[in-house]
C-alpha cells in the first residue's frame, strides 16, 4: 500500500516549501550509492551507551513493542496517499521488531503529547527525530543515535562564487528564520556578516530567489528537500559544508525510551547495530533520503 519511490519524492518536492521542520534545540544533487553512504554511515555510528549495573536479565523478552511517533514530519513521519503511516522512522521501527522478533505496533500521536504518553506507558519508545539534549535526558534515556541533522547553507547557482568562512562572508547577507538555533549560530560566528531574521523559513527563502539575501542558513534535510523540489525553481544548491555543533543542532536524533527500561535500551541498541551491519539500515536511508545531506 506504500507509495512508491519516484511518486514519494515527487510529492515530497511538490510539498517541500510547506513543511514543518521541526527545531528543538535542534548537504545537492543526486550521489551515487558509495559516495552517499560513506559519510552518512560513518556519522550514524555513534559510540554504544553505556550499560549500568542495574539492567535487568537479557533473557525476559516482552510480548510486542510499541513506538510512538507523529503523522506529520515527512520524510521521517507521515500519512502517505492511501492513509497509511509511513516513513524512515516508522520503517526502522518495524526493521528494528523484526530484528528482535517481536510483534511491532507504530502508534500515532502529536508532538506534544509523545513524551507524556512514555511517561504514561502507553508506547515502550519514541521514534520521531528527537535530538539527544541534556534537557530531554532529564526525563528520558536515549538509544544510540541513528541519524544527525546538520545545519547548512544555500546560495544562488548563478552567484558570486563565495568562501564560506567567518572571514570569507564579512558582510555577506545572510538569511534566517527568526528564533531559530540558526539564527543563534549565525549570529554567533559570523558576526561580520549581514544577518537578517525573517518571520518564517519560507519568507528567508523567498529572499534568496529574489536576491533580497546572498545565502540563507537553515536545517539541511529542510534546504535539500526545497532545493529539489519545485517550490525552488531550480535557484539555488548548498554552499559550503555541514555544521554539526551539537550545542546548537543537537547531539544527534534517537530513540527515547522510559529512564528505568535499561533492557530496552540494550535491545534497541542491539538491533540497530544489526541493521547497520546487514546493509539494511542503508536501505532505508537511501529509500526516503536520495539526495545528499552531508
Amino acid at each position: 500500500m506504500h507509495a512508491t519511490v519516484p511518486k514519494l519524492w515527487q510529492r515530497l518536492h511538490d510539498n517541500a516549501g510547506a513543511w514543518r521542520w521541526r527545531r528543538v534545540g535542534l548537504s545537492l544533487a543526486t550521489l551515487t550509492l558509495a559516495a552517499y553512504l560513506v559519510p552518512l554511515v560513518a556519522l550514524a555510528q555513534a559510540p554504544r551507551a553505556p550499560q549500568t549495573a542495574a539492567e535487568p536479565d537479557r533473557g525476559s523478552r516482552r510480548a510486542a513493542l510499541r513506538f510512538l511517533t507523529t503523522s506529520d514530519y515527512p520524510p521521517f513521519n507521515y500519512v502517505d496517499e492511501d492513509g497509511v503511516l509511513t516513513g524512515f522512522n516508522v520503517d526502522l521501527a518495524r526493521a528494528i521488531c523484526l530484528k528482535l522478533s517481536v510483534p511491532c505496533e507504530v502508534l500515532s500521536r502529536t508532538w506534544e503529547e509523545l513524551m507524556p504518553a512514555l511517561g504514561r506507558r502507553q508506547g515502550d519508545a519514541v521514534i520521531a527525530g528527537h535530538l539527544v539534549s541534556a534537557r530531554a535526558l532529564a526525563t528520558v534515556d536515549f538509544t544510540d543515535r541513528y541519524f544527525f541533522t546538520p545545519g547548512r547553507f544555500v546560495g544562488r547557482r548563478n552567484g558570486p562564487q563565495l568562501d564560506v568562512t567567518p572571514s570569507g562572508l564579512s558582510s555577506t547577507r545572510i538569511g534566517v528564520a527568526k528564533g531559530t538555533t540558526h539564527e543563534a549560530y549565525a549570529q554567533a560566528f559570523f558576526s561580520d556578516s549581514a544577518i537578517q531574521a525573517f518571520e518564517t523559513q519560507e519568507l528567508a527563502r523567498d529572499a534568496l530567489s529574489s536576491g533580497k539575501v546572498d545565502l540563507v542558513f537553515d536545517d539541511g534535510v529542510s534546504l535539500v528537500l526545497w532545493i529539489n523540489g519545485e517550490s525552488s525553481k531550480g535557484c539555488c544548491d548548498l554552499k559550503g559544508g555541514p555544521y554539526l555543533e551539537p550545542k546548537y543542532f543537537g547531539d544527534g536524533i534517537a530513540i527515547a525510551v522510559a529512564k528505568s527500561d535499561f533492557q530496552l535500551r540494550g535491545e534497541i541498541n542491539t538491533a540497530l547495530r544489526k541493521l547497520r551491519a546487514s546493509g539494511r539500515f542503508e536501505e532505508l536511508v537511501l529509500r526516503y533520503f536520495p539526495y545528499r545531506v552531508f
